[in-house]
């Protein structure tokens, strides 16, 4: 059956243009049991994005990046802004759902009708990220949402793929874990566009932030951004509106620049990559490529011949 016939006299774009919420939610579950096929109906709804301000939320289990997207999520709200939210957490090894509840932990955020949640799992996708997820960003800026918030699971260097997928990254520090030294170790120095030290009440806090903008200010005194330390105390609202505030700095300064529209630009072709790597992934690997690939392996074969051999069958059958 078409995706569109099963709503009603309208079809499921006419309900998602005029703001339907539930047609919004069967267009992303859609999209992400598409595997990459997308339905041929759907494609006119990515011809509409690239409106919405992007932000991306990571850190480690436990730094409070829920408790802080909500936060954040209301003082966008008191600014009638709409905004959606994309949890992107860890995969079960067995059902391939979400495992953990981060609705729970966005009180003020799940019963705001101007805001929109999604929980995704990343589905073994290492950097954090599932494809669904930069495609259900797509699909709320479409949608109309005017802040779009990514929050991602763990750390480590190919969370990488957050800072592609946003206009801004924050990247979310708690003071006694030492997470200075390891956000040097892990790469995030290089994608956070703001960092916050959560929880900033404790004891270690003051020295945490202290080492914190040392390093920032070695590797970024040469540059246009600089990245500011915002102490925060989540789940008192506290230091999230300064946390605003840079986010608001930061999107001005890459506007003014050039290099929002750079970002963006960047991200679509990204997205273009990945969606030709999938088709091509999936038309290489038939059941005769398969099984010549067993064969030469049965036969003793090194990887350099096989791969040289399943490429010269692939581009002789296209």
């Amino acid at each position: 059956m078409n995706i569109c016939e099963d709503m009603g006299q309208s079809s499921l774009i006419d309900r998602f243009r005029g703001g339907d919420v539930r047609a919004l939610a069967r267009v992303i579950t859609s999209v992400e049991n598409s595997g990459g096929l997308l339905p041929a109906e759907l494609m006119p709804i990515f011809n509409r994005t690239e409106r919405a301000f992007r932000i991306g939320i990571t850190g480690p289990p436990g730094a409070g990046k829920s408790t802080l997207t909500d936060g954040l999520c209301a003082l966008y709200r008191r600014e009638r802004k709409t905004v959606g939210i994309i949890a992107v957490d860890p995969t079960s090894p067995f059902s391939g759902g979400a495992l953990l509840g981060d609705r729970i932990r966005m009180n003020r955020a799940g019963l705001d009708p101007g805001v929109y949640i999604r929980s995704m799992a990343t589905r073994g996708n290492l950097g954090g990220l599932a494809e669904a997820a930069l495609d259900a960003a797509d699909i709320l800026d479409a949608f109309g949402k005017d802040i779009i918030i990514l929050e991602t699971v763990g750390v480590g260097q190919s969370e990488l793929d957050i800072a592609r997928a946003t206009d801004s990254t924050i990247v979310v520090l708690v003071p006694e874990s030492g997470d200075g030294v390891q956000a040097m170790k892990a790469g995030l120095m290089e994608i956070g566009d703001v960092f916050v030290l959560n929880k900033a009440d404790r004891p270690s806090a003051e020295r945490a932030a202290g080492e914190l903008k040392t390093a920032l200010e070695l590797k970024y005194h040469e540059d246009s951004w600089n990245p500011p330390v915002i102490p925060t105390i989540a789940n008192r609202s506290e230091g999230v509106g300064d946390l605003l505030d840079a986010l608001k700095h930061h999107w001005r300064t890459l506007a003014e620049s050039g290099l929002l529209k750079e970002k963006r630009r960047n991200r679509r072709r990204e997205r273009i990559r990945q969606l030709v790597n999938g088709e091509l992934r999936r038309s290489m690997w038939n059941e005769d490529r398969l099984e010549l690939l067993e064969k030469r392996l049965d036969e003793g074969d090194n990887p350099f011949s096989i791969a040289a051999e399943l490429k010269k069958d692939f581009l002789k059958k296209r």
